[in-house]
């Protein structure tokens, strides 16, 4: 049940920030939203409020702002209307389209900042090597003890979990160029990671014992970079999923999200008190709003980046795309989607109870 009740409001609050974004500029533009819904599927309650529509849907893995005139549709009488989404200058339209993906990132980085305050709790690790481990690569390209990580091939890091995250995702093999810091110098060493078979993965050769309790302005500072990273990790994992570097396995939907994600993570953090609870599903909302707010920025028909491509064009011809020939290519999209997560939820059967 705690599962359940966890998964619900981590995804209501990721889902409500996305569609908040795209209605309150909607509004402040004069653009007539018809109705905002949370959830997907039969609607279980709802009400009406100048001229919108709000609702609640029966399956919390969703949500939709909905426009008078979007793709042609919703039109008043068949007629555009002043408050239609078509009749509002095309910069309008393209701040608001960008409005759901932005207050992602913008609630993302109010939850790193929460996480970042809750001292003595979260693990925020500088990129310093408190620790070069015996025969690893580092130690042999000449790294100390005390050592500030500053870029791995050119990547800048600024927190030490960046580091594994960098090895998972992007290495490739071969040696890297390693930027470091002691003593107020900077230095450069070439690295050849070793390949671990307990991890299955390679390493660096550098280990980091020393938790950090950011105060004062520094939270906000740690805030950005606790965000940043949760940015990272999403880009780099879908570039691995374009490589193919990925299995089914590792692939989730809401329901593998809720067992696999949600639920385990909750029984793990609840043998060290609410706090921990807490803080795991502030890490997971975090997650999640990065995510969202990421893949809905990618140029794909349905999804805002989608739409941004046809309003740019329109930037860049002078005039819109017709409204019905945009709309069937979002519909197409759409239904696209729709097979998407009917696959992903039987993907998210068997992971769950095929192991």
């Amino acid at each position: 049940m705690m599962t359940l009740i966890w998964f619900i409001v981590i995804f209501g609050v990721v889902v409500i920030a996305h569609e908040f974004g795209h209605f309150l500029l909607a509004k402040a533009g004069g653009i007539h939203v018809v109705e905002f819904a949370v959830g997907m599927g039969p609607t279980l309650c709802s009400f009406q409020k100048k001229g919108t529509k709000y609702s609640l849907k029966l399956f919390p893995i969703g949500g939709a702002c909905m426009f008078e005139g979007e793709d042609g549709l919703n039109l008043s009488e068949g007629e555009e209307s002043p408050g239609s989404f078509l009749n509002a200058n095309v910069w309008r339209r393209i701040s608001t389209v960008l409005a759901g993906p932005v207050f992602n990132f913008i609630l993302a980085f109010i939850i790193a900042f929460i996480m970042v305050n809750m001292t003595g709790i979260i693990a925020i690790r500088d990129p310093i090597a408190s620790q070069v481990a015996e025969g690893s690569g580092a130690q042999a390209a000449g790294l100390q003890d005390g050592d500030r990580i500053l870029s791995i091939n050119g990547e800048k890091v600024k927190l030490f979990t960046e580091i594994p995250l960098y090895m998972q995702t992007t290495y490739a093999g071969g040696e890297l160029e390693v930027v470091y810091e002691r003593d107020g110098n900077i230095y450069t060493a070439v690295v050849t990671p070793q390949y671990d078979a307990a991890s299955g993965t390679y390493l660096l050769g550098i280990l980091n014992e020393g938790f950090l309790q950011p105060k004062g302005v520094e939270t906000f500072k740690y805030a950005w970079y606790e965000m940043r990273y949760s940015v990272k990790a999403t880009y780099k994992s879908l570039g691995m999923i374009f490589r193919g570097r990925v299995s089914r396995k590792d692939v989730a939907g809401p329901v593998g999200i809720a067992v696999n994600v949600v639920g385990k993570t909750y029984d793990t953090a609840k043998q060290y008190g609410w706090q921990s609870v807490l803080l795991s599903m502030l890490n997971i909302m975090l997650m999640l709003s990065v995510n969202l707010g990421i893949l809905n920025l990618l140029p794909v028909p349905a999804l805002d980046g989608g739409r941004l491509v046809f309003l740019l064009l329109e930037v860049i011809r002078g005039k819109p795309v017709p409204p019905e020939k945009e709309g069937m290519v979002h519909f197409v999209g759409l239904m696209f989607f729709m097979v998407l997560m009917v696959v992903i939820f039987f993907n998210d059967l068997s992971n769950i109870f095929m192991k």
